[in-house]
């Protein structure tokens, strides 16, 4: 058995396998030890970005709330606003228009003021005309001198 060479073979074969295969295994080893440790690294830095990206997503939820409540805010400022300026704008219309009304009343008495004067001057026209007229037909030309003087006497003493 030790003269064969096949079995010399064997055995080159097993120490050679041996020899290599402990380097091999090593080596694979080795690589598998660097790549573990590359997808460990890669696993801390996926949940430190995880971490960051929560971090960032509560941040921008937290923002988006402010912003909401902000904006609420905001629109019920501006409905109190708008109602202020709705009652502003109510009682400035209402001041207008009693403001116009009571011009209208005081152009309305005026107007009837003036008519009532107008009615007034018609009359005394019209009272003097036929008092002229009367005087004319029932008294002569002494009786109209002796009127005239008494009115100029009585004119001159109301002046006085």
């Amino acid at each position: 058995m030790l003269e064969d060479p096949t079995f010399w073979v064997a055995v080159a074969f097993v120490i050679f396998v041996a020899a290599v295969g402990k380097k091999g295994v090593s080596a694979v080893n080795h690589a598998l030890d660097a790549r573990g440790d590359a997808i460990g690294a890669e696993i801390k830095e996926a949940e430190k970005l995880r971490e960051e990206a929560q971090h960032l997503l509560a941040e921008y939820k937290r923002k988006q709330r402010d912003a909401l409540s902000e904006a609420e805010e905001i629109l019920d400022h501006a409905k109190l606003e708008a109602k202020r300026m709705t009652a502003q704008a109510e009682a400035d219309t209402q001041t207008a228009l009693r403001r116009r009304e009571q011009a209208a009343l005081d152009k309305i008495a005026q107007a009837e003021a003036k008519a009532l004067q107008e009615v007034r001057n018609q009359a005394i026209n019209v009272a003097l005309a036929a008092a002229a007229k009367l005087l004319r037909s029932n008294l002569d030309n002494e009786g109209l001198r002796a009127l005239a003087d008494d009115s100029i006497g009585e004119l001159s003493r109301k002046l006085n």
